[in-house]
Protein backbone atom coordinates (compact mmCIF):
# COMPACT_ATOMS: atom_id res chain seq x y z
CA UNK A 1 0.00 0.00 0.00
CA UNK A 2 3.11 2.54 1.04
CA UNK A 3 4.94 1.20 -2.04
CA UNK A 4 1.52 2.20 -4.63
CA UNK A 5 1.18 5.66 -2.25
CA UNK A 6 4.78 6.41 -3.28
CA UNK A 7 4.44 5.73 -6.91
CA UNK A 8 1.60 7.70 -7.30
CA UNK A 9 2.69 11.14 -5.38
CA UNK A 10 6.06 10.48 -7.56
CA UNK A 11 3.44 10.13 -11.20
CA UNK A 12 1.96 13.26 -9.67
CA UNK A 13 4.91 15.35 -8.75
CA UNK A 14 6.25 15.22 -12.32
CA UNK A 15 3.06 16.09 -13.36
CA UNK A 16 2.59 19.23 -11.51
CA UNK A 17 6.62 20.22 -12.75
CA UNK A 18 4.89 20.04 -16.24
CA UNK A 19 2.50 22.02 -15.51
CA UNK A 20 4.78 25.07 -13.97
CA UNK A 21 6.67 24.72 -17.06
CA UNK A 22 3.78 24.00 -19.92
CA UNK A 23 1.61 26.00 -19.34
CA UNK A 24 -0.12 27.11 -22.96
CA UNK A 25 -2.22 29.90 -21.79
CA UNK A 26 -2.71 33.33 -23.22
CA UNK A 27 -2.60 35.56 -20.02
CA UNK A 28 -3.42 39.39 -20.82
CA UNK A 29 -5.07 38.76 -24.07
CA UNK A 30 -7.08 41.49 -24.55
CA UNK A 31 -11.28 40.92 -23.78
CA UNK A 32 -9.73 37.28 -22.32
CA UNK A 33 -8.04 37.81 -19.00
CA UNK A 34 -9.18 39.45 -16.45
CA UNK A 35 -7.23 42.78 -16.28
CA UNK A 36 -3.96 42.53 -14.21
CA UNK A 37 -2.67 45.72 -14.32
CA UNK A 38 -3.28 46.15 -10.60
CA UNK A 39 -2.32 42.54 -9.67
CA UNK A 40 -0.69 41.44 -6.29
CA UNK A 41 2.74 39.34 -6.64
CA UNK A 42 2.98 35.43 -6.15
CA UNK A 43 4.37 35.81 -2.84
CA UNK A 44 0.41 38.07 -1.74
CA UNK A 45 -1.15 35.40 -3.60
CA UNK A 46 0.54 32.34 -1.49
CA UNK A 47 0.05 34.74 1.64
CA UNK A 48 -3.68 34.66 0.48
CA UNK A 49 -4.16 30.90 -0.08
CA UNK A 50 -2.17 30.06 3.34
CA UNK A 51 -4.55 32.69 5.51
CA UNK A 52 -7.87 31.19 3.47
CA UNK A 53 -7.08 27.34 3.77
CA UNK A 54 -4.93 27.28 7.30
CA UNK A 55 -7.96 27.14 9.67
CA UNK A 56 -9.88 26.07 12.06
CA UNK A 57 -9.94 22.44 10.48
CA UNK A 58 -6.37 21.66 11.76
CA UNK A 59 -7.72 21.82 15.35
CA UNK A 60 -9.16 18.46 14.52
CA UNK A 61 -6.34 16.87 12.37
CA UNK A 62 -5.17 14.90 15.58
CA UNK A 63 -8.70 14.06 16.53
CA UNK A 64 -8.28 12.58 12.44
CA UNK A 65 -5.42 10.23 13.07
CA UNK A 66 -7.24 8.70 16.33
CA UNK A 67 -9.97 7.77 13.95
CA UNK A 68 -7.99 6.58 11.21
CA UNK A 69 -4.03 5.44 13.49
CA UNK A 70 -0.89 6.67 12.45
CA UNK A 71 -2.21 5.89 8.45
CA UNK A 72 -3.65 8.71 8.87
CA UNK A 73 -0.46 10.62 8.07
CA UNK A 74 -0.49 9.03 4.75
CA UNK A 75 -4.03 10.23 4.19
CA UNK A 76 -2.58 14.09 5.37
CA UNK A 77 0.02 13.83 1.88
CA UNK A 78 -2.27 12.33 -0.10
CA UNK A 79 -4.64 15.02 0.25
CA UNK A 80 -1.75 17.67 0.22
CA UNK A 81 -0.83 16.18 -3.32
CA UNK A 82 -4.45 15.78 -4.57
CA UNK A 83 -5.10 18.94 -3.52
CA UNK A 84 -2.30 20.41 -5.39
CA UNK A 85 -3.14 18.81 -7.84
CA UNK A 86 -6.26 19.82 -8.44
CA UNK A 87 -5.48 23.70 -7.71
CA UNK A 88 -2.88 23.75 -11.00
CA UNK A 89 -5.61 22.00 -12.83
CA UNK A 90 -8.60 23.95 -12.03
CA UNK A 91 -6.54 26.77 -13.67
CA UNK A 92 -6.69 25.33 -16.85
CA UNK A 93 -9.94 25.07 -16.20
CA UNK A 94 -10.79 29.24 -15.90
CA UNK A 95 -8.84 29.76 -19.23
CA UNK A 96 -11.41 27.41 -21.00
CA UNK A 97 -14.21 29.75 -21.24
CA UNK A 98 -15.54 30.24 -25.08
CA UNK A 99 -14.63 34.24 -24.71
CA UNK A 100 -13.88 35.24 -21.57
CA UNK A 101 -11.93 34.01 -18.32
CA UNK A 102 -14.04 32.09 -15.80
CA UNK A 103 -14.23 33.89 -12.60
CA UNK A 104 -15.59 31.44 -10.50
CA UNK A 105 -15.84 27.60 -9.43
CA UNK A 106 -19.87 27.98 -10.48
CA UNK A 107 -18.79 29.83 -14.49
CA UNK A 108 -16.01 26.29 -14.67
CA UNK A 109 -18.78 24.17 -13.01
CA UNK A 110 -21.36 25.50 -15.89
CA UNK A 111 -18.98 26.03 -19.09
CA UNK A 112 -18.27 22.03 -17.98
CA UNK A 113 -21.78 20.89 -18.06
CA UNK A 114 -24.26 23.60 -18.31
CA UNK A 115 -26.85 24.66 -15.91
CA UNK A 116 -26.96 21.66 -14.13
CA UNK A 117 -23.50 21.61 -13.34
CA UNK A 118 -23.35 25.11 -12.07
CA UNK A 119 -26.35 24.41 -9.93
CA UNK A 120 -25.05 21.50 -8.48
CA UNK A 121 -21.55 23.14 -7.57
CA UNK A 122 -23.42 25.86 -6.14
CA UNK A 123 -25.21 23.57 -3.88
CA UNK A 124 -22.15 22.16 -2.78
CA UNK A 125 -20.69 25.48 -2.26
CA UNK A 126 -24.05 26.79 -0.06
CA UNK A 127 -22.36 23.78 2.57
CA UNK A 128 -19.30 25.52 2.44
CA UNK A 129 -20.16 29.24 2.62
CA UNK A 130 -22.70 28.45 5.42
CA UNK A 131 -22.06 25.03 6.60
CA UNK A 132 -18.48 26.69 8.01
CA UNK A 133 -19.95 30.01 9.43
CA UNK A 134 -22.29 27.64 11.77
CA UNK A 135 -19.49 25.85 12.54
CA UNK A 136 -17.64 28.35 13.71
CA UNK A 137 -20.49 29.57 15.86
CA UNK A 138 -20.65 26.15 17.67
CA UNK A 139 -17.16 26.39 18.35
CA UNK A 140 -17.67 30.16 19.62
CA UNK A 141 -20.31 29.14 21.72
CA UNK A 142 -18.45 26.41 23.75
CA UNK A 143 -15.27 28.25 24.43
CA UNK A 144 -17.21 30.95 25.77
CA UNK A 145 -19.11 29.03 27.92
CA UNK A 146 -15.56 26.87 28.78
CA UNK A 147 -14.08 29.92 29.76
CA UNK A 148 -17.24 31.86 31.69
CA UNK A 149 -17.26 28.26 33.93
CA UNK A 150 -18.31 28.92 37.13
CA UNK A 151 -18.96 32.49 36.69
CA UNK A 152 -22.27 34.55 36.00
CA UNK A 153 -20.84 34.30 31.95
CA UNK A 154 -21.65 30.23 32.37
CA UNK A 155 -25.31 31.13 29.71
CA UNK A 156 -24.96 27.84 28.40
CA UNK A 157 -24.34 27.03 24.63
CA UNK A 158 -27.55 28.38 23.41
CA UNK A 159 -27.65 31.08 24.86
CA UNK A 160 -24.14 31.96 23.59
CA UNK A 161 -24.90 30.71 20.31
CA UNK A 162 -27.10 33.22 19.89
CA UNK A 163 -24.94 36.50 21.03
CA UNK A 164 -22.29 35.12 19.00
CA UNK A 165 -24.85 35.40 16.11
CA UNK A 166 -25.76 39.17 16.68
CA UNK A 167 -22.07 40.11 17.30
CA UNK A 168 -21.53 38.38 14.32
CA UNK A 169 -24.63 39.61 12.04
CA UNK A 170 -24.03 43.35 12.98
CA UNK A 171 -20.82 43.72 11.08
CA UNK A 172 -21.93 41.25 8.21
CA UNK A 173 -25.03 42.75 7.41
CA UNK A 174 -24.02 46.33 6.86
CA UNK A 175 -20.49 45.03 4.86
CA UNK A 176 -21.02 45.05 1.29
CA UNK A 177 -18.45 43.82 -0.56
CA UNK A 178 -15.56 41.60 -0.15
CA UNK A 179 -13.05 44.47 0.13
CA UNK A 180 -14.08 44.96 4.21
CA UNK A 181 -13.11 42.12 5.33
CA UNK A 182 -10.07 41.19 3.40
CA UNK A 183 -8.12 42.11 6.92
CA UNK A 184 -9.75 39.72 8.91
CA UNK A 185 -7.51 37.11 6.86
CA UNK A 186 -4.11 38.35 8.61
CA UNK A 187 -5.76 38.53 11.81
CA UNK A 188 -7.27 34.96 11.63
CA UNK A 189 -3.75 33.44 10.72
CA UNK A 190 -2.08 35.32 13.23
CA UNK A 191 -4.96 33.80 15.49
CA UNK A 192 -4.30 30.01 14.11
CA UNK A 193 -0.19 30.16 14.19
CA UNK A 194 -0.19 31.27 17.97
CA UNK A 195 -2.97 28.70 18.97
CA UNK A 196 -0.89 26.18 17.54
CA UNK A 197 2.66 27.22 19.21
CA UNK A 198 0.75 26.95 22.10
CA UNK A 199 -0.87 23.84 21.81
CA UNK A 200 2.29 22.07 20.97
CA UNK A 201 4.11 23.83 23.81
CA UNK A 202 1.88 22.19 25.97
CA UNK A 203 1.34 19.11 25.06
CA UNK A 204 5.35 18.71 25.24
CA UNK A 205 5.23 20.17 28.53
CA UNK A 206 2.20 17.55 29.66
CA UNK A 207 3.95 14.43 27.08
CA UNK A 208 5.36 13.12 30.84
CA UNK A 209 2.47 12.58 32.27
CA UNK A 210 0.33 11.01 29.53
CA UNK A 211 3.25 8.64 28.41
CA UNK A 212 1.55 6.02 30.88
CA UNK A 213 -1.31 5.76 29.39
CA UNK A 214 -1.51 6.74 25.96
CA UNK A 215 -2.85 4.40 23.13
CA UNK A 216 -1.80 4.10 19.40
CA UNK A 217 -3.67 2.61 16.63
CA UNK A 218 -1.20 1.90 13.41
CA UNK A 219 -4.26 1.34 11.29
CA UNK A 220 -8.17 1.68 11.74
CA UNK A 221 -10.16 0.86 8.30
CA UNK A 222 -13.57 0.95 9.50
CA UNK A 223 -12.30 4.91 10.88
CA UNK A 224 -10.50 6.33 7.48
CA UNK A 225 -13.80 8.04 6.18
CA UNK A 226 -14.47 10.28 8.56
CA UNK A 227 -10.61 10.98 9.11
CA UNK A 228 -10.99 11.68 5.63
CA UNK A 229 -13.59 13.90 5.80
CA UNK A 230 -11.61 15.71 8.75
CA UNK A 231 -8.80 16.45 6.32
CA UNK A 232 -10.75 17.20 3.54
CA UNK A 233 -11.83 19.81 5.63
CA UNK A 234 -8.62 21.14 6.16
CA UNK A 235 -7.81 21.85 2.79
CA UNK A 236 -10.79 23.52 1.33
CA UNK A 237 -10.73 26.24 -1.10
CA UNK A 238 -10.70 25.28 -4.50
CA UNK A 239 -14.26 27.54 -4.00
CA UNK A 240 -12.18 30.70 -4.28
CA UNK A 241 -8.94 29.71 -6.35
CA UNK A 242 -10.32 31.63 -9.17
CA UNK A 243 -9.96 35.03 -6.98
CA UNK A 244 -6.91 34.62 -6.09
CA UNK A 245 -5.27 33.96 -9.49
CA UNK A 246 -7.43 36.54 -10.74
CA UNK A 247 -5.62 39.26 -8.32
CA UNK A 248 -1.95 37.72 -9.73
CA UNK A 249 -0.37 40.05 -11.86
CA UNK A 250 2.05 37.00 -13.35
CA UNK A 251 -0.57 34.00 -13.39
CA UNK A 252 1.86 31.84 -14.58
CA UNK A 253 3.55 31.61 -11.20
CA UNK A 254 0.11 30.17 -9.90
CA UNK A 255 0.94 26.60 -10.34
CA UNK A 256 3.68 27.16 -7.98
CA UNK A 257 2.44 29.74 -5.71
CA UNK A 258 -0.55 27.16 -5.25
CA UNK A 259 1.73 23.99 -4.44
CA UNK A 260 3.28 26.33 -2.07
CA UNK A 261 0.85 27.74 -0.60
CA UNK A 262 -0.20 24.03 0.12
CA UNK A 263 2.76 22.74 1.39
CA UNK A 264 2.92 25.75 4.32
CA UNK A 265 -0.37 24.59 5.21
CA UNK A 266 0.40 20.30 4.92
CA UNK A 267 3.68 21.47 7.37
CA UNK A 268 1.66 23.20 10.19
CA UNK A 269 -0.80 20.47 9.76
CA UNK A 270 1.59 17.32 10.39
CA UNK A 271 3.04 19.28 13.15
CA UNK A 272 0.04 19.93 14.97
CA UNK A 273 -1.58 16.15 14.17
CA UNK A 274 1.47 14.27 15.35
CA UNK A 275 2.15 16.23 18.13
CA UNK A 276 -1.66 16.15 19.33
CA UNK A 277 -2.01 12.38 18.70
CA UNK A 278 1.52 10.91 20.10
CA UNK A 279 1.13 12.52 23.24
CA UNK A 280 -2.71 12.00 24.12
CA UNK A 281 -3.23 9.05 21.65
CA UNK A 282 -7.01 7.81 21.51
CA UNK A 283 -7.81 10.06 24.41
CA UNK A 284 -7.15 13.40 21.92
CA UNK A 285 -10.39 15.80 21.98
CA UNK A 286 -11.57 17.79 19.11
CA UNK A 287 -10.35 20.77 18.94
CA UNK A 288 -6.47 19.35 20.48
CA UNK A 289 -6.40 22.35 22.69
CA UNK A 290 -8.92 20.85 24.61
CA UNK A 291 -6.66 17.75 25.54
CA UNK A 292 -4.09 20.14 27.35
CA UNK A 293 -3.70 21.37 30.87
CA UNK A 294 -5.72 23.74 31.85
CA UNK A 295 -4.12 27.24 32.81
CA UNK A 296 -3.51 30.86 31.34
CA UNK A 297 -1.73 29.20 28.37
CA UNK A 298 -4.69 27.04 27.20
CA UNK A 299 -7.20 30.08 28.03
CA UNK A 300 -4.87 32.41 25.74
CA UNK A 301 -5.51 29.81 23.37
CA UNK A 302 -9.20 29.65 23.81
CA UNK A 303 -9.54 33.53 23.22
CA UNK A 304 -7.64 33.53 20.45
CA UNK A 305 -9.60 30.80 18.49
CA UNK A 306 -12.41 32.41 19.23
CA UNK A 307 -11.47 35.48 18.12
CA UNK A 308 -10.72 33.90 14.60
CA UNK A 309 -13.89 32.58 14.37
CA UNK A 310 -15.83 36.01 15.14
CA UNK A 311 -13.13 37.72 12.01
CA UNK A 312 -13.46 34.57 9.84
CA UNK A 313 -17.36 33.68 9.93
CA UNK A 314 -18.40 37.22 8.08
CA UNK A 315 -16.08 36.06 5.05
CA UNK A 316 -17.73 33.46 4.84
CA UNK A 317 -21.19 34.99 4.89
CA UNK A 318 -20.19 37.92 2.90
CA UNK A 319 -19.00 35.89 -0.05
CA UNK A 320 -22.44 33.92 -0.08
CA UNK A 321 -24.47 36.76 0.24
CA UNK A 322 -23.19 38.48 -2.59
CA UNK A 323 -24.08 35.50 -4.98
CA UNK A 324 -27.28 35.62 -3.55
CA UNK A 325 -28.04 39.19 -4.25
CA UNK A 326 -26.28 38.85 -7.64
CA UNK A 327 -28.96 35.80 -8.35
CA UNK A 328 -31.16 38.23 -7.48
CA UNK A 329 -30.10 41.10 -9.15
CA UNK A 330 -30.45 43.14 -6.37
CA UNK A 331 -28.20 45.96 -7.34
CA UNK A 332 -28.22 50.16 -6.98
CA UNK A 333 -28.96 50.35 -10.55
CA UNK A 334 -31.83 48.45 -10.92
CA UNK A 335 -33.67 49.15 -7.00
CA UNK A 336 -32.26 52.45 -6.67
CA UNK A 337 -30.34 53.03 -3.11
CA UNK A 338 -32.80 52.66 -0.89
CA UNK A 339 -34.70 49.83 -1.87
CA UNK A 340 -30.80 47.69 -2.72
CA UNK A 341 -30.12 48.61 1.12
CA UNK A 342 -33.42 47.13 2.16
CA UNK A 343 -33.47 43.75 0.48
CA UNK A 344 -29.88 43.16 0.84
CA UNK A 345 -30.65 43.85 4.39
CA UNK A 346 -33.72 41.27 4.34
CA UNK A 347 -31.93 38.42 2.34
CA UNK A 348 -28.59 38.80 4.85
CA UNK A 349 -30.88 38.90 8.10
CA UNK A 350 -32.68 35.67 6.69
CA UNK A 351 -28.91 33.80 5.76
CA UNK A 352 -28.07 34.98 9.43
CA UNK A 353 -31.57 33.05 10.69
CA UNK A 354 -31.19 30.22 9.04
CA UNK A 355 -27.16 30.00 10.06
CA UNK A 356 -28.34 30.73 13.43
CA UNK A 357 -31.04 28.13 13.80
CA UNK A 358 -28.60 24.97 12.31
CA UNK A 359 -25.84 26.15 14.98
CA UNK A 360 -28.81 25.67 17.81
CA UNK A 361 -29.96 22.57 16.51
CA UNK A 362 -26.48 20.81 15.96
CA UNK A 363 -23.92 21.92 17.95
CA UNK A 364 -21.58 19.44 17.92
CA UNK A 365 -18.55 21.18 16.57
CA UNK A 366 -16.22 17.87 15.79
CA UNK A 367 -19.11 16.42 14.10
CA UNK A 368 -20.26 19.04 11.73
CA UNK A 369 -16.55 19.61 10.69
CA UNK A 370 -16.86 15.69 9.74
CA UNK A 371 -19.88 16.38 8.13
CA UNK A 372 -19.14 19.34 6.34
CA UNK A 373 -15.85 17.85 4.91
CA UNK A 374 -17.42 14.67 3.93
CA UNK A 375 -20.47 16.17 1.88
CA UNK A 376 -18.70 18.99 1.11
CA UNK A 377 -14.91 19.45 0.98
CA UNK A 378 -14.58 15.83 -1.11
CA UNK A 379 -16.47 16.99 -3.95
CA UNK A 380 -15.13 20.35 -4.02
CA UNK A 381 -11.53 19.73 -3.75
CA UNK A 382 -10.96 16.37 -5.37
CA UNK A 383 -14.23 15.32 -7.42
CA UNK A 384 -15.48 17.88 -9.47
CA UNK A 385 -12.17 19.51 -10.40
CA UNK A 386 -10.96 15.97 -11.93
CA UNK A 387 -14.12 16.22 -13.77
CA UNK A 388 -14.39 19.77 -15.21
CA UNK A 389 -10.30 19.43 -16.34
CA UNK A 390 -11.46 16.34 -18.48
CA UNK A 391 -15.01 17.66 -19.56
CA UNK A 392 -13.06 21.45 -20.93
CA UNK A 393 -9.47 19.79 -21.84
CA UNK A 394 -10.80 16.08 -23.56
CA UNK A 395 -10.04 12.50 -22.55
CA UNK A 396 -8.30 10.92 -25.28
CA UNK A 397 -4.85 13.73 -25.17
CA UNK A 398 -4.20 12.22 -22.13
CA UNK A 399 -1.90 9.15 -21.05
CA UNK A 400 -2.77 6.28 -18.97
CA UNK A 401 -0.60 7.34 -15.61
CA UNK A 402 -3.23 10.66 -15.70
CA UNK A 403 -6.10 8.61 -16.41
CA UNK A 404 -5.16 6.34 -13.44
CA UNK A 405 -4.13 9.12 -11.21
CA UNK A 406 -7.81 10.95 -12.29
CA UNK A 407 -9.12 7.68 -11.38
CA UNK A 408 -7.97 7.18 -7.96
CA UNK A 409 -8.39 11.07 -6.72
CA UNK A 410 -11.81 10.64 -8.15
CA UNK A 411 -12.32 7.38 -5.89
CA UNK A 412 -10.60 8.59 -2.78
CA UNK A 413 -13.06 11.81 -3.17
CA UNK A 414 -16.03 9.27 -3.28
CA UNK A 415 -15.26 7.14 -0.59
CA UNK A 416 -15.14 10.26 1.35
CA UNK A 417 -18.23 11.34 0.32
CA UNK A 418 -20.23 8.17 0.67
CA UNK A 419 -19.21 6.86 3.28
CA UNK A 420 -17.64 9.47 5.74
CA UNK A 421 -20.85 11.42 5.55
CA UNK A 422 -22.93 8.19 6.45
CA UNK A 423 -20.87 7.91 9.32
CA UNK A 424 -21.10 11.15 10.30
CA UNK A 425 -24.83 11.48 10.18
CA UNK A 426 -24.72 7.69 11.98
CA UNK A 427 -22.82 9.65 14.55
CA UNK A 428 -24.73 12.78 14.73
CA UNK A 429 -28.05 10.54 15.41
CA UNK A 430 -26.36 8.92 17.99
CA UNK A 431 -25.71 12.06 20.09
CA UNK A 432 -28.95 13.06 19.88
CA UNK A 433 -30.45 9.39 20.56
CA UNK A 434 -28.04 8.94 23.28
CA UNK A 435 -29.91 11.31 25.93
CA UNK A 436 -28.20 14.63 25.05
CA UNK A 437 -29.80 17.67 26.63
CA UNK A 438 -29.24 21.33 25.20
CA UNK A 439 -27.76 23.49 28.02
CA UNK A 440 -29.60 26.35 28.47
Amino acid sequence: YQIETIIYLSILKNYILYFIIHLDFEFGTSGYDVDRTNGGTAFYAYYNIVCLVAGTGMLGLSSALRQGGWAGLVMILLAWWMSSYTGVIMQKCMYKGKSRRLASFKEIATESFGAIGGWVSFFFSTWIYLGTPVLYLVLAAQNMNQLCAGTAGELGRLKWTIIWCVVVAIPYIFIKSMNNVAWTSALGMVAIMVTIIITIVLAGIDAPNQAATTVHDNVIWDGFPIALATISFSFGGNVVYPNVEGSMKNPKRWPITIVGGLATCAAMYLAIAVCGYYVYGTDVLNPVYNSTPDGPARTVAIVLITINVAVSSPIMLVSFALDVEDMLNITVEKCGKKKEFVYRFLVRIGIMIIVAVIGILIPFFDLLMSLIGAFANCALIMIFPVLFYIRLTGFRNKNIFEHAWHLLIIIVGLVGLIFGTWTAIEDLVDAFTDGYEYEL
